[in-house]
């Protein structure tokens, strides 16, 4: 039977709490066991942790809750079980339950939230609306010739080299390296202690992405030939493009913004969208985030989207199309429930054989009243 890290390895390969947002608090929230030696007895996805979905848990012997929303953004001061996070924390605990939550690192994923539900809207060439700044890092890299090909490929495999949709990228140079082992105690690959040496060398440059600088490095000192291998790392200003909150993508053919409100209403199976005035007559391309995205209506406007689909959208927020944008609000659960389809994914090609669970008990908080005619 798999451990509980082994059911949370991929979710945390996919989506890295490295990605999540400052205020964000994805990870474990309640782990009552060690999750590498404890066997996993069955996990339970939703979208929200709430009383009941514990207690279903509890009912079907489950010892792991994967949510989407962290139960805890703040810090609990006592378990009096006053609220529902103090009650749902000490029951987890008493019945030895772990909860796990993927957010906004969920959010910013390629193929994670956002991605699916601009599949699920039928578009093409999706890209990242909001791409994730300061993510990534330039690492160049000084070895001697005959071994430059043995150090490059341990550092693209180790995660290194990606720029968009490519892979394996570098960038080498020749030329020579000079140093001297100074100490009776140097172990120099090359040259002699005490005496200058010039070696010719490669130099090689690649992006790494912060998240995996440890792993780059670890395999870099691991087959790099030189006691001391030599390398820089240079924070850069571009952003990662394939990271980041949001999405935008083209529909397979333009519809008039009224059919392309229906066929949105129907893909999240909701009875009623609220949307801005209509800005356009037809929409060939739609930007969108899951949840609340109220913040990314300039880049969405940017990107050349004729619609913009997000949720939790204030009154005033609808005004600030500016008739250059239709602004839609599809509902926080509405466009964020396809995160158990990524969950049970990703867990099921890592583990097929391991049964996913999804509550049976509804975490949607809001509900819709359809008037009768």
């Amino acid at each position: 039977m798999p451990t509980l890290h082994d059911i949370i390895a991929p979710i945390e390969a996919a989506a890295p709490r490295a990605w999540q947002e400052s205020w964000d608090n994805a990870g474990w929230q309640v782990c009552p066991a060690d999750p590498h030696t404890t066997e996993c007895t069955g996990a339970l996805l939703m979208l929200d942790i709430t009383e009941a979905a514990v207690e279903e848990a509890i009912r079907e012997g489950f010892n792991l809750v994967i949510s989407h929303h962290p139960l805890l953004f703040k810090g609990i001061k006592r378990l009096t079980g006053s609220t529902p996070q103090e009650r749902i924390v000490a029951t987890a605990l008493r019945h030895s339950i772990n909860l796990y939550s993927a957010h906004t690192n969920m959010d910013s994923a390629p193929g994670g939230v956002n991605y699916r539900l601009a599949e699920r809207l039928g578009l093409q060439n999706i890209r990242t609306l909001a791409p994730r700044a300061n993510d990534l890092l330039k690492l160049v890299v000084y070895t001697p010739h005959a071994h430059a090909d043995t150090v490059r490929d341990a550092l693209l495999q180790a995660g290194a080299g990606h720029i968009g949709r490519y892979d394996s990228c570098s960038y080498n140079a020749e030329g020579y390296g000079t140093f001297r082992a100074a100490s009776s105690d140097c172990h120099p690959y090359v040259g002699e202690i005490g005496q200058l040496h010039r070696e010719p060398e490669t130099r090689t440059e690649t992006v790494v992405p912060r998240h995996l600088l440890g792993s780059v490095l670890t395999a870099l000192r691991r087959v790099h030939p030189y006691e001391e291998p030599a390398y820089d790392l240079i924070p850069l200003e571009m952003p990662n493009p394939t990271v980041g909150l949001g999405c935008v993508g083209d529909l397979a053919a333009p519809l008039t913004t009224a059919d392309c409100l229906q066929q949105i209403a129907r893909a999240l199976d909701i009875p009623c969208l609220r949307h801005s005035p209509i800005a356009t007559d037809h929409v060939s391309r739609i930007a969108l985030c899951g949840g609340a995205g109220g913040e990314f209506l300039g880049a969405a406007i940017a990107s050349g989207a004729q619609l913009y689909l997000t949720a939790d959208l204030k009154y005033h927020e609808f005004q600030q199309g500016n008739g250059q944008i239709t602004l839609v609000d599809g509902g926080h659960f509405e466009t964020e429930q396809q995160v158990m389809d990524v969950f049970s994914e990703l867990i099921s090609k890592k583990l097929p054989n391991f049964a996913i669970h999804r509550a049976t008990v509804p975490s949607n908080p809001v509900s819709y009243l359809v008037p009768s005619r």
